[in-house]
């Protein structure tokens, strides 16, 4: 009996590997995009405001959407055709942004909400096709674990990009960022074949983590909600990267910009490695603030909100390369809690049976907050930086006392 539980333990461990390169090679495709999107709307003629809506919007898309195909998991158990199908959506979405004009940001912005919408039909399939595993492994270990792999990808993706900028030297801006996103098509195909190799290997993975004796029907109480409402308000103040990489390209990549000093270490050229540095926090982020929520539980997130939520005073309040470079650590931190500890609670909190639909409601609220945060902080950009920054940050610490009432009961 112990040496059957000791394979099974083992077999869970290989499945989130595996399912940890999948999201690798799928990071290293939407987020190498993500590292130059801001940069290339604005390039094809986007405004401030457009990008903050549009974000938002890609955000309420692929959040709010995930409580419909959550039930929709839920009700048919077909975990693996919608994870499939939404990643298919996911990554060739991407590559198809090199197919846009030079004026074509409207079909850029459509091509951003189609990705999203795929991240929207897989994300709660694959969320607890994960949480089987990591029944077995520790919740707060196994995400961690996750959200390290993927950010690795997140890593490697603008690094990928660094490298084809360095070796297309002819071109326009705009020819050189097509090459870009065109570029991101390999990764794109590596994740559907792992993802069906892995499907091949492992066709059952609810089997992980064994049916309860009897149903036990997922009822929101107290603690949910309150878990709901701070994740909520941590999405509404926490500031989109399009929004971040928009201010750094228009401030300090020119030295018409007045910043002479900076421009040589901030250019175009080196725009993806600072959403690099942002991935590779993330990553490192994820796995530590897994192992503590495992010991600490909802806490953990108390303790990231802390360090993460004063990143728009160093990115937009100070006129310093540092002190941007100092910001973006600290959003990474942010993603790296929010992509870790949040899932993690959700599988202490809810019932295998009705998981999905609980990884629905509560990436639905987050994306309809996130959207509604996306658009205020994008118009108070151009209206006043010093009221967005601070809107930023208090909507995030806002979100602590809820966080503290919510980890008594988890």
């Amino acid at each position: 009996m112990e040496k059957n539980k000791k394979t099974r333990f083992s077999q869970a461990m290989i499945f989130i590997f595996m399912f940890g390169i999948v999201s690798l090679f799928s990071d290293m495709t939407h987020e190498g995009a993500s590292s130059i999107r801001g940069a290339y709307l604005t390039l094809i003629g986007a405004s401030a405001g457009t990008i903050g809506f549009i974000s938002g919007l890609g955000e309420l898309v692929g959040y709010s959407m995930r409580y419909v195909f959550g039930k929709l998991t839920d009700k048919t158990h077909q975990y693996w055709s919608m994870t499939i199908f939404g990643y298919i959506l996911d990554v060739l979405a991407v590559p198809a942004l090199a197919l846009v004009g030079e004026h074509g940001w409207i079909a850029a912005c459509a091509l951003l909400v189609v990705q999203r919408m795929g991240k929207a039909i897989k994300k709660p399939a694959k969320d607890t096709i994960i949480s089987f595993a990591a029944s077995q492994e520790g919740v707060g270990k196994s995400f961690g674990i996750q959200e390290l792999l993927d950010q690795i990808g997140a890593f490697l993706g603008p690094v990928l990009l660094y490298v084809v900028m360095l070796l297309k030297t002819d071109g326009t801006t705009f020819q050189i960022y097509s090459t870009c996103f065109a570029v991101l098509a390999i990764p794109g195909a590596i994740t559907l074949i792992m993802l069906l190799f892995t499907k091949h290997k492992f066709p059952n993975p609810q089997d992980f983590e064994p049916e309860p004796k009897e149903y036990v029907p997922f009822k929101i109480k107290k603690p949910f909600i309150r878990y709901i409402i701070g994740i909520s308000l941590f999405a509404f103040g926490f500031i989109d990267y399009s929004i971040i990489i928009m201010h750094i390209s228009r401030n300090y990549t020119s030295i018409a910009s007045g910043l002479a000093e900076t421009s040589s270490i901030i250019n175009s050229g080196t725009i993806p490695l600072l959403y690099a540095e942002a991935m590779l926090i993330d990553a490192i982020a994820a796995l530590i603030f897994g192992y503590i929520y495992d010991k600490k539980g909802v806490k953990a997130l108390i303790i990231s909100t802390l360090i993460s939520a004063p990143f728009p005073i160093f990115i937009f309040g100070f006129k310093s390369v540092y002190s941007v470079l100092f910001g973006i650590a600290l959003w990474g931190v942010g993603m790296g809690a929010q992509e870790s500890i949040l899932k993690a609670a959700i599988t202490s909190i809810v019932p295998k049976a009705s998981r999905a639909t609980g990884y629905g409601i509560f990436e639905c609220s987050f994306g309809i907050f996130w959207f509604l945060g996306s658009w205020l902080l994008g118009v108070l950009y151009d209206v006043n930086i010093s009221l967005m920054i601070a809107i930023s940050v208090i909507t995030q610490l806002s979100a602590i006392p809820l966080y503290w009432k919510a980890s008594k009961n988890v």
